[in-house]
C-alpha cells in the first residue's frame, strides 16, 4: 500500500495532494483546493509570487491608457528586470535558473521561480527577501516544491501552439536574449541546464580525434618541417627512429649465371674426358 502512495505522489490519481501544486507550485483553487498542498519546508528553489508587472498587464499588447506597446520595449522592459532580480539574488549564491511566468491567471501571473545550486543559498535569500518591497510593492517569497522545470513548462507554449493562451495551467516562462543569457550565466556556468551530469566521460567528437591524430604526426617532424626520413642512420648503425640497422646482404645483386655450352662445345668435353682417360696407366 505505501509503494502505491509513493508511486502515485503529485500525480492526477492522487486524491489527497495537489498536482498541480506539486508541479507548479501554485494552484488555481489556492486555499479552497479539494487536496492538500504540502509546502516545503525547505528547498532550492523559492517562488516570488505575482512579482513580475508587465506594462500591458490589463490587455496584451496595449498600455494603460489603451495605447499599443512596441513589442521591443516590453522585452526592454522585463529584461531589466530580470537583471535587477538576477543581481539580487545572485547575492546569496549561485542561480541554477530564474524563470518568470507570462501566464495572465491570478495564480500565475508574473511568479518568479529562482533555483539555487543549494538549499542553505535559496533559505538565505528567503529570509533577506522578508519584509522587502520591488517597485512600491511587498516581496511574497516562499519555498517552492518546484525543483524541475521540464515538468512545469507548457510545451505546447514553446511550440508556439498552446490554445489555452495565458490562462494556461502550465507556465509559460518568458525568454530572455542571448546576450543578457550570455551575461548572466555564461560566466558561472555555460548555461548549465545543457551540460550532462554523467561522471563517465563523454565519446569524444571525430574532429577532436583528428586533430590529436595530425597533432601526432606532426609532433615527428623535425625542427625545418620535415619528417625523418626511414632510411636515415645515426652513427651507430641504428635508425634515427631507434629501429635496427637491417641487414642487406639479401639485395646485393647476385652474380650472373654461367652461360649455357652448346653440343659442340659438350662433344669436344667428352672426346677430351676420354683421352685423359686413356692416358692414364
Amino acid at each position: 500500500m505505501a509503494e502505491h502512495l509513493a508511486s502515485i505522489f503529485g500525480t492526477e490519481k492522487d486524491r489527497v495532494n495537489c498536482p498541480f501544486y506539486f508541479k507548479i507550485g501554485a494552484c488555481r483553487h489556492g486555499d479552497r483546493c479539494s487536496r492538500l498542498h504540502n509546502r516545503p519546508t525547505i528547498s532550492p528553489t523559492i517562488l516570488l509570487s505575482n512579482m513580475y508587472q508587465r506594462p500591458d498587464m490589463i490587455t496584451p499588447g496595449v498600455d494603460p491608457q489603451g495605447q499599443p506597446i512596441d513589442p521591443r520595449k516590453i522585452q526592454e522592459h522585463f529584461e531589466d528586470f530580470y537583471e535587477d532580480i538576477y543581481e539580487e539574488l545572485s547575492k546569496f549564491g549561485e542561480i541554477e535558473s530564474l524563470n518568470v511566468c507570462d501566464n495572465l491567471a491570478d495564480h500565475m501571473i508574473g511568479n518568479v521561480y529562482a533555483q539555487f545550486r543549494e538549499e542553505d543559498q535559496a533559505a538565505a535569500a528567503l529570509q533577506a527577501l522578508q519584509g522587502r518591497f520591488y517597485s512600491g510593492r511587498p516581496i511574497i517569497a516562499d519555498f517552492s516544491p518546484v525543483t524541475d522545470f521540464r515538468e512545469a513548462t507548457c510545451r505546447q507554449y514553446e511550440e508556439n501552439n498552446c490554445n489555452r493562451g495565458g490562462y494556461c495551467n502550465f507556465m509559460h516562462v518568458k525568454v530572455i536574449g542571448r546576450d543578457l543569457r550570455r551575461k548572466l550565466f555564461g560566466s558561472y556556468r555555460k548555461y548549465r541546464g545543457h551540460r550532462s551530469r554523467s561522471r563517465s566521460g563523454s565519446p569524444r567528437p571525430r574532429r577532436d580525434r583528428d586533430r590529436d591524430r595530425h597533432r601526432d604526426r606532426d609532433d615527428n617532424r623535425d625542427r625545418n618541417g620535415r619528417r625523418p626520413d626511414r632510411t636515415d642512420l645515426d652513427a651507430g648503425g641504428r635508425r634515427k627512429n631507434g629501429s635496427p640497422k637491417r641487414s642487406h646482404s639479401r639485395s646485393r645483386s647476385r652474380s650472373p649465371p654461367p652461360a649455357r655450352e652448346g653440343s659442340e662445345e659438350r662433344r669436344a668435353r667428352i672426346e677430351q674426358w676420354n683421352r685423359e682417360r686413356e692416358e692414364k696407366p
